[in-house]
């Protein structure tokens, strides 16, 4: 006869005794999320490196901008810049020759005034200038300026050659006729220049200069002296 002998120890379903099996439970497994915790920690160290970025850049622009205004304070105090100033001396008919098609043919010398008050910056006159004489809405005749360099404390005049061709209207050769008559005309001088600041040698931004001169003359007679009665000049700048 043979005796089978089993021991507790060795024997895997052991239970402890008194405890229905039932009731018994195997230790608990644990799983440690090793990906999920290197996610979050990738997610919370890329948000701070964006931060960090975002906030350099702000750094940097802060410190740019304030050195832009220190900068521009210290040239206004050393240079003190001032606006030229501009206006319409004189107007000279040559030509002004109304055809039988109502053709207007034109040819006027426009006399324009620059002045430069500043002390230490010259302005620089661009080539895509223009100069327009308009009449109720009808340019009858246009040029351009020279392209030149205005130095320091510098007043310049310049006489522009306008010519043009247009087409005049009945009810704007009747209107003419009457002004004409009355001896008041009103005329519209339209300037458009573009102006480069020269600080010593160095050439700086570009900006425009538009500038609008009313006029009322008392006739646009050929060759005669044009008596201007009242003249209104405004300008502005545009960059």
């Amino acid at each position: 006869m043979s005796t089978k002998i089993f021991s507790d120890d060795c024997n895997p379903t052991r239970r402890a005794p008194g405890i229905p099996k039932s009731q018994q439970h195997r230790a608990p497994l644990y799983h440690h999320n090793v990906s999920g915790y290197s996610n979050n920690y990738q997610k919370k160290s890329g948000g701070r490196s964006c931060f960090r970025c975002i906030c350099c850049c702000c750094c940097c622009l802060l410190l740019l901008i304030f050195i832009m205004a220190i900068l521009t304070f210290f040239l206004y105090t050393i240079y003190k810049p001032k606006v030229p100033l501009y206006n319409i001396e004189d107007l000279h008919v040559k030509s002004f020759d109304l055809q039988p098609d109502s053709i207007l043919k034109t040819e006027i010398l426009v006399t324009v005034k620059a002045e430069n008050p500043n002390s230490h910056i010259g302005f620089t006159y661009g080539e895509d200038s223009s100069v327009e004489v308009v009449y109720s809405d009808k340019n009858l005749c246009a040029g351009k300026l020279p392209h030149f360099y205005q130095g320091h404390k510098n007043t310049t005049s310049m006489i522009v050659d306008l010519t043009g061709n247009v087409a005049l209207e009945s009810g704007l050769q009747e209107a003419f006729a009457r002004n004409q008559k009355e001896g008041k005309i009103p005329l519209l001088v339209r300037v458009k220049v573009p102006l480069r600041i020269v600080i010593g040698n160095l050439p700086l931004r570009q900006f425009n200069v538009f500038l609008n001169c009313s006029l009322i003359v008392d006739n646009l007679t050929p060759n005669e002296k044009v008596g201007v009665l009242s003249s209104n000049t405004t300008f502005r700048f545009e960059l």
